[in-house]
């Protein structure tokens, strides 16, 4: 019996790595579409026009992190067709998510610019800098560092929000593993494991990579240790 389930899972690996590469695209559109907005939300937040972050960039932030992942997915899917905008699940899915992700990613540079101390901008802006050269030569790379571990989080979430496509039918990893269950009649418990330890080495091996990321461009005695903030705190 061992061996027959062994066979399954050997024939069965090729969907799932067509599955699992899905995945892995679903997760670069979010994170990239993320990422490209994101940043730029963080610094219209920060240094921009105030009438702008409040009607525009707030808005935009509180309604895509109060909204389900999965009620957005259905929200552009099924919307853009009630509009006659023909848009495919996978772009739906980039969309919806890529957005969602967008707000939680604005916050997290947002908080790593404000970690920044404001002497630096005046700093800058004291030698003839302009605000946007300042941003771009001097708070943009210090904030992208400052922000590798909270991202780190932002992707171990977006990796596993990926399953959500499902629903939209995006053929990723769980659609494959649901069509694995049903042309072999059973097996669910079997195939739905496989699914999840192919879910813990993505986000494992990215949290790594990340974290040797953090590692290399983290500048020693810059920040703060764990430890010795603590030691401060009791101070």
């Amino acid at each position: 019996m061992a061996i027959d389930k062994l066979i399954l899972i050997w024939q069965s690996f090729p969907s799932l790595l067509r599955g699992t590469l899905v995945t892995i695209e679903l997760t670069a559109g979010f994170l990239g579409l993320g990422l490209i907005v994101g940043i730029p939300l963080a610094f219209g937040g920060v240094y921009g026009n105030k009438f702008i972050a409040v009607t525009i960039i707030s808005p935009f932030v509180k309604v895509f992190r109060a909204i389900p992942a999965l009620v957005l997915l259905f929200l552009f899917f099924f919307g853009s067709a009630s509009f006659g905008i023909e848009m495919s699940a996978f772009t739906a899915a980039i969309l919806a998510i890529g957005f969602r992700s967008a707000a939680y990613q604005s916050q997290i540079f947002r908080g790593a610019i404000q970690s920044i101390g404001v002497g630096q901008m005046m700093a800058a802006r004291s030698i003839g800098m302009s605000k946007l050269k300042a941003i771009q030569h001097i708070i943009l790379p210090q904030a992208l560092r400052l922000s590798i571990p909270p991202w780190t989080n932002e992707y171990a979430g977006i990796l596993k929000d990926s399953s959500l496509a499902y629903a939209v039918g995006v053929t990723e990893l769980m659609r494959q593993g649901r069509y694995i269950v049903a042309r072999t009649f059973g097996n669910a418990l079997l195939v739905y494991l496989v699914c999840a330890v192919i879910y813990f080495v993505l986000v494992y091996t990215g949290n790594k990579l990340l974290g040797l990321l953090e590692e290399k461009y983290k500048i020693p005695g810059y920040e703060v240790k764990k430890g010795a903030r603590k030691v401060l705190e009791r101070i």
